[in-house]
C-alpha cells in the first residue's frame, strides 16, 4: 500500500485546515491509519489514528477537541480535520499504516508502515 498525504499549507492561528490521506493498494488488510507530524527540531509525534473498518477513532492529547479524523471507505481516504490551529502544530504531517491485524492503539511511530512524503502545516501570522 502506498499512501500520498495533501491539503498541507499556510494558515493563520485559529484558522482550519483538512489534510487527506490518499491510499493505493489493498488497504482493508490493515486495521488502522494514523496521522503523525514532525516539528521542526522534534521527533515524530502521534496525531490520530483510526480503525479502518468500525471507525473507532484515537488521539494524542494535542489533538483532542481540535482535529477529527475520518475516512472514507469508497474512496480509499483519511481526512484530518484541524481546526483552530497553534503555532505550535506546524509541523511536516505524514499518515501511515499499522500492519498489525488488530491496533491496540500505540502511538509508536515504529509501530507503522508505508510513510509517505508528507505535507507541510506553517501556522503563523
Amino acid at each position: 500500500v502506498q499512501l500520498q498525504a495533501s491539503g498541507g499549507g499556510l494558515v493563520q492561528p485559529g484558522g482550519s485546515l483538512r489534510l487527506s490521506c490518499a491510499a493505493s493498494g489493498t488497504i482493508y488488510s490493515y486495521d488502522a491509519v494514523a496521522w503523525f507530524r514532525r516539528p521542526p527540531g522534534k521527533e515524530r509525534e502521534f496525531v490520530a489514528a483510526i480503525k479502518w473498518r468500525l471507525g473507532k477513532t484515537y488521539y494524542a492529547d494535542s489533538a483532542k477537541g481540535r482535529f477529527t479524523i475520518s475516512r472514507d471507505n469508497a474512496e480509499n481516504t483519511v481526512y484530518l480535520q484541524m481546526n483552530r490551529l497553534k503555532p505550535e502544530d506546524t509541523a511536516v504531517y505524514y499518515c501511515s499504516i499499522n500492519p498489525a491485524p488488530y491496533y491496540s492503539g500505540s502511538h509508536d511511530p515504529t509501530d507503522f508502515r508505508s510513510w509517505g512524503p508528507g505535507t507541510q502545516v506553517t501556522v503563523s501570522s
